[in-house]
C-alpha cells in the first residue's frame, strides 16, 4: 500500500510538472500587463548592467568604439567617392555630349572655323560653364593644333597643342574618359588665372568612327574647390581631416596645415579599403582609406592616435557612472515610474472602447503633457475632426446629388437643340433674312461648342471660335455700342489653338466685362481679348475700358478668389448665384481644382479706367488624365 501511495505521489507531481513546463514554454514577456512590463524592464535595464557590464565595459568598449570610429570613417570616405565621381561622370556625360556634337567635330575635322561659327562654338560652350559653375575652362583642341575655348588660351601661340602632354594622354587613352589630375608646365592658361594647384583636368579624344584616328581633344579644368567641399568640411576627431591624393600618392587636395604632405602609395595595401597606422615625426598616425574605382584617387582620413585612445577613456569613465546612476534609480523608481505610465494609458484604452461602440462626444480629460497627454487630446482631435469630415461627407454627398440633377436638367436633348438651331439657320439663310441667320449660326455653334460632346478639355482654337460667336451675338444686341478685339501671338513656337484648355473659360470673363464693364459706361467700349504663350504657361487676357470698380470691390473679389469654392457655396445657399462674381468664381475653382494652385484668375481694375483679367493655363498638348472618354475619342 505504501508503495502504491509513493508511486501516485510522483506520478502527481510529475504530472504538475509537466503542467509547469508547458505554461512555462506558451508563456511571453508581452502576455503580461504593461504596468509588470515596465517593472520588469526597468529592473532589467538598471540591474543587469551594473553586474555584466561593469566587467565587459573596460574590455570591449575600446575594441567597439575604434571599429566603429573606422566604419564611421570609411562610411565618411565612401561618401565622398561616390561625391567625387558623381563629379567625374558628370565630366565625362560633358565630354560624350561636347564630342559627339556635329559642329565640334566640323570643326576637328577642318581645323579652321569662320569667325561666325567660332562664336557660335564659344557661345555652345559658355552654356556649359554656365550650368556648372564649378568648370574653371573648357577647351576644343583639333588634330591640326588648332583650338577654341570660353576660358583658356595658349601662352606661346607658335606651341601646337597637340605636343602638350595632356593632349598625348587622351590620344592614347583612345577616346576614353581620362583623368589627368593637376597640371604641370602646360602650354595652357585661364582668364581667371588659375594656379595649377587651383585645378583638375580632365579629357577625351574624338574619335573618327570611320578611319579610327584621332580628330581632337576636349578639355576640361574642374576648380578644386568641387572636390574639396565634399571633404573640408569633415572632422575626424579633434583635429584629424581627410585628405585626396592620386594613384602616386600625390596631393589633389589636403586642408591647411596637414600632418604629412605626401602619402606614398607603399603605405597602402592593394586592396579599395582599409586601416594602417604609420610613424610620422615622432607621431602615431592612423590613416583610414578608400580608393574610387572611377578615378583611382585615394581618400584618407589622417588622425592622431593618442586622440581616439583618450576619447575611449572619456567614454569608459561616462558609461560607467551612467550605469551606477541608473541602477540607484532604476531599484527606487521602477514602481513609481510603471504604474504613471500604465494607468493614463489605460485610460485612454477605455475611452478608445467607449469610441468604438459609437460614441463619438467621448473626450480624454486626462492633463499630462507628455507623450501619453499628447496622444490623448491628438484623440480628441481626431474625434472632432471625424465628426466634421462625416459631416462634410454628407454635404458633399448632397451637392453632390443637386449637382448631377443640374447636370442633367441642363443638358436635356442637346443634340435636339443645335441640331433645330441649325435648321432655322438655314431656313433664314434661304429666306434671306442674313442677319437672323448669323445669330441663329453664332447660337448653334455657341451650344455646340459648349457641349463639346461632354468633353471637358477642347482645343484653345474652338474656345476662341465659342467666344466669337458669343460676341456676334452681342454685337447684334448692342447695334454698334461693343468693340472687340482677339489678339493670337503669331510667334509662338507651336499654333496655340492646337493647345487644350477647358472649356468655356473666355465666356463668363468676356460676359463680365460686358454687363459689368462696358454696359455702365456711357458710349461705346472696347474688349480686347489677347492668347500668349510664356514658358509652360498659356496666358489668356481680357480687358475693357467700361467702368472698372473701387479699390474695395477689387479687393473683396480677391478674397473670394483665393477661396472660389467657399465663396460659391456661401453664394449658393445665399442665394446669390447670379450675383456679380459667380461666372468668374465657377472659373477660377475650376482651374484650381484641376491644375491646382499655381493656376487660375488674376484680376486688375480701377474706378473709371477699365479692368484686366488675366488667366494663366497650362500648355497641354494632349488632354490630361482626368479628360472624359468622350475627348479621347474624339482625339483618336
Amino acid at each position: 500500500m505504501r508503495n502504491e501511495r509513493n508511486f501516485s505521489d510522483k506520478r502527481s507531481n510529475n504530472g504538475n510538472r509537466h503542467r509547469f513546463w508547458e505554461k512555462a514554454k506558451t508563456f511571453r514577456l508581452h502576455d503580461l500587463r504593461l504596468r509588470y512590463q515596465l517593472m520588469i524592464l526597468f529592473l532589467l535595464i538598471s540591474l543587469l548592467p551594473s553586474i555584466g557590464l561593469g566587467y565587459l565595459v573596460n574590455w570591449t568598449v575600446s575594441r567597439v568604439l575604434e571599429r566603429q570610429a573606422v566604419d564611421h570613417t570609411l562610411q565618411l570616405i565612401t561618401k565622398v567617392n561616390q561625391t567625387l565621381d558623381s563629379d567625374m561622370e558628370n565630366l565625362q556625360n560633358m565630354t560624350y555630349l561636347i564630342g559627339f556634337d556635329d559642329r565640334v567635330r566640323q570643326f576637328m575635322a577642318d581645323g579652321a572655323a569662320s569667325e561666325q561659327e567660332s562664336y557660335r562654338l564659344k557661345q555652345y560652350l559658355q552654356r556649359y560653364t554656365t550650368l556648372y559653375p564649378e568648370i574653371a575652362g573648357l577647351l576644343i583642341a583639333g588634330a591640326d593644333g588648332q583650338y577654341i575655348s570660353n576660358e583658356l588660351y595658349a601662352r606661346d601661340s607658335g606651341r601646337s597643342l597637340t605636343q602638350e602632354d595632356w593632349y598625348k594622354q587622351a590620344v592614347d587613352s583612345e577616346g576614353l574618359f581620362t583623368v589627368l589630375g593637376q597640371p604641370s608646365g602646360r602650354n595652357l592658361t585661364s582668364h581667371v588665372s588659375y594656379q595649377d594647384n587651383e585645378v583638375v583636368t580632365v579629357a577625351r579624344a574624338v574619335v573618327n568612327p570611320d578611319t579610327e584616328k584621332t580628330i581632337g581633344v576636349v578639355l576640361i579644368d574642374l576648380k578644386l574647390w568641387t572636390i574639396s567641399k565634399a571633404a573640408r568640411d569633415v572632422k575626424l576627431g579633434r583635429t584629424g581631416y581627410l585628405t585626396v591624393v592620386d594613384r602616386e600618392g600625390r596631393r589633389i587636395y589636403a586642408p591647411d596645415e596637414p600632418y604629412i604632405d605626401r602619402l606614398p602609395s607603399a603605405w597602402f595595401a592593394d586592396g579599395a579599403t582599409g586601416a594602417v597606422t604609420r610613424q610620422v615625426d615622432g607621431r602615431e598616425l592612423q590613416l583610414i582609406y578608400g580608393e574610387s574605382s572611377f578615378t583611382g584617387w585615394r581618400t584618407v582620413g589622417v588622425f592622431l592616435t593618442r586622440e581616439s585612445l583618450f576619447e575611449v577613456g572619456q567614454i569608459h569613465f561616462y558609461v560607467i557612472c551612467f550605469l551606477f546612476v541608473v541602477c540607484m534609480l532604476g531599484l527606487t523608481a521602477s514602481l513609481r515610474l510603471s504604474r504613471s505610465i500604465s494607468e493614463p494609458i489605460r485610460l485612454l484604452q477605455d475611452d478608445m472602447r467607449r469610441t468604438e461602440s459609437g460614441d463619438l462626444t467621448v473626450r480624454h480629460t486626462a492633463a499630462r503633457q507628455d507623450e501619453i497627454g499628447m496622444l490623448g487630446r491628438s484623440f480628441n482631435r481626431m474625434l472632432v475632426e471625424l465628426r466634421r469630415l462625416i459631416q462634410l461627407n454628407e454635404r458633399k454627398e448632397r451637392q453632390k446629388r443637386e449637382a448631377e440633377l443640374r447636370s442633367l436638367q441642363d443638358n436635356i436633348k442637346p443634340h435636339f437643340l443645335y441640331n433645330t438651331l441649325d435648321t432655322i439657320h438655314w431656313m433664314a439663310r434661304k429666306k434671306g433674312a442674313d442677319e437672323v441667320s448669323d445669330m441663329v449660326e453664332s447660337l448653334s455653334k455657341l451650344f455646340r461648342i459648349g457641349l463639346s460632346k461632354g468633353s471637358d478639355m477642347i482645343h484653345l482654337a474652338d474656345e476662341l471660335e465659342h467666344i466669337r460667336s458669343y460676341i456676334l451675338i452681342q454685337q447684334t444686341r448692342y447695334q454698334g455700342r461693343l468693340n472687340v478685339k482677339i489678339e493670337t501671338d503669331e510667334e509662338a513656337d507651336e499654333p496655340l489653338g492646337d493647345f487644350f484648355v477647358l472649356k468655356l473659360l473666355l465666356q463668363p470673363l468676356v460676359e463680365n466685362a460686358i454687363y459689368h464693364g462696358i454696359k455702365a459706361r456711357r458710349g461705346p467700349g472696347s474688349i480686347v481679348i489677347k492668347v500668349a504663350s510664356e514658358r509652360n504657361t498659356l496666358l489668356l487676357e481680357v480687358s475693357d475700358d467700361g467702368a472698372g470698380m473701387e479699390p474695395e470691390r477689387l479687393a473683396e473679389l480677391a478674397r473670394k478668389l483665393e477661396h472660389p469654392l467657399e465663396a460659391i457655396e456661401r453664394q449658393a445657399s445665399e442665394s446669390e448665384k447670379s450675383g456679380r462674381s459667380y461666372g468668374m468664381l465657377n472659373v477660377q475653382s475650376r482651374l484650381r481644382l484641376a491644375f491646382g494652385d499655381a493656376y487660375g484668375i488674376r484680376i486688375a481694375s480701377a474706378a473709371g479706367e477699365g479692368t484686366v483679367v488675366t488667366v494663366r493655363h497650362p500648355l497641354l498638348r494632349e488632354p490630361p488624365a482626368f479628360a472624359s472618354e468622350n475627348e479621347k475619342e474624339e482625339q483618336a
